[in-house]
């Protein structure tokens, strides 16, 4: 069974806004700041949307395919992260990552100067290096509303 596919209720920017602003107030405001950090470090990804049932998630990649993203910003009532999908491979000697799968590794956005940590922009800088597929320098930031689940988890804390 296939994802639902987006409705066309507005422009991409607007369906973002709408799904951000299923959050508290404080949430969308600092989910805002952190897409504006990445935008500026990753001027030239594929911003593919996804309005989970879990989580919001905007995907950062290459090209249109999910499978070749390298970040995420991944939202939750209470929490955001930032997610290395092709994280577990990365050599992390502060240890800095967290999570145990095969694939992807994250780290908790408890705030923006998270981003621009120096460890962390190292490790991100090495995911880029290590992509499966690079970001291309000649690419036009694209966002794209990839899915939006029926049903999904309240976006607010209870």
């Amino acid at each position: 069974m296939s994802a639902p596919k987006p409705t066309s209720a507005g422009s991409p920017k607007q369906q973002l806004d709408s799904f951000l602003a299923k959050f508290t107030p404080e949430m969308a405001s600092f989910a805002r700041r952190a897409l504006v950090q990445m935008r500026k470090r990753l001027p030239n990804a594929i911003e593919m949307v996804y309005d989970n049932y879990n989580a919001l998630v905007v995907g950062f990649a290459p090209n249109e395919r999910p499978s070749d993203a390298i970040f995420s910003i991944v939202l939750f009532p209470r929490k955001m992260a930032l997610c290395f999908l092709q994280g577990a491979k990365l050599p992390d000697p502060h240890k800095r990552l967290k999570g145990s799968g095969n694939v992807v590794r994250n780290v908790t956005l408890d705030d923006l100067s998270v981003l621009d940590d120096p460890q962390i922009r190292v490790l991100m800088n090495e995911a880029l290096l290590r992509a499966k597929v690079r970001m291309d320098p000649k690419q036009k930031r694209k966002l794209i509303i990839r899915s939006i689940s029926a049903k999904q988890r309240p976006r607010r804390p209870s």
